[in-house]
């Protein structure tokens, strides 16, 4: 379970969102510039709220009253970007293996071959990313995010970089991962197309403000 009660304030811009959610897929979309990124940036500890609180399980990750704000390397939280921002001169395997050499053994909930085979990456694992299509190199950010046993999985626009067919191609490897990891997964997109595939449950982002669950 995610619970967050925040307010974020940066030049004219005031973010306020809550909310509570559990496993499965919580969808955020609305109009850029409405907060979407602002939230997964307060959530993964990019950002550091004004003012509010972020919970996951029984762990508090901020509390501004207490003076308590965990750095993102502690909070387990897996982070994918609509570019995917993988290390170009490391190979696939390097690149998802990033963050798993991080974890320490007793914390790894997956390991390379279930990731890979997963998202079937295994023959390309000795490939470096400029020799990758573009939704090769997002299902390779989703594994390096993966290999990193998040609690929490933060995706922010991951396919609107993608045309048409790739997406198509993407789709299901997200839904994979819903159903086979039950990782809470927070999903950012301004395509209702994706939300209808994927989410169950749904928010819009208006203006900084985070409005009332919508779908369920």
């Amino acid at each position: 379970m995610l619970s967050f009660d925040l307010n974020f304030a940066r030049g004219g811009f005031v973010l306020n969102a809550a909310a509570r959610v559990g496993a499965g897929v919580t969808g955020v979309y609305g109009p850029s510039g409405s907060g979407k990124s602002t939230l997964l940036a307060l959530l993964a500890g990019l950002l550091t709220p004004t003012r509010g609180q972020v919970r996951l399980g029984e762990r508090v990750l901020v509390d501004t009253t207490a003076r308590r704000v965990l750095p993102p390397w502690e909070r387990h939280v897996g982070l994918v970007f609509q570019d995917g921002q993988l290390f170009p001169h490391l190979t696939v395997r390097q690149n998802l293996l990033y963050g798993f050499a991080r974890i320490p053994q007793a914390g790894r909930n997956f390991d390379l071959a279930g990731v890979a085979g997963l998202l079937e990456l295994t023959p390309l694992l000795d490939r470096r990313p400029t020799l990758l299509s573009g939704g090769e190199r997002q299902r390779v950010a989703l594994g390096r995010a993966l290999l990193y046993s998040p609690q929490l999985l933060l995706l922010d626009e991951p396919l609107s970089s993608l045309d048409d067919r790739l997406k198509q191609q993407i789709l299901p490897f997200l839904k994979r991962i819903k159903d086979e990891t039950r990782i809470p997964m927070l999903y950012v997109t301004h395509a209702h197309s994706e939300l209808d595939y994927l989410a169950d449950r749904a928010y819009g982002m208006e203006r900084g403000t985070l409005l009332a669950q919508v779908t369920d």
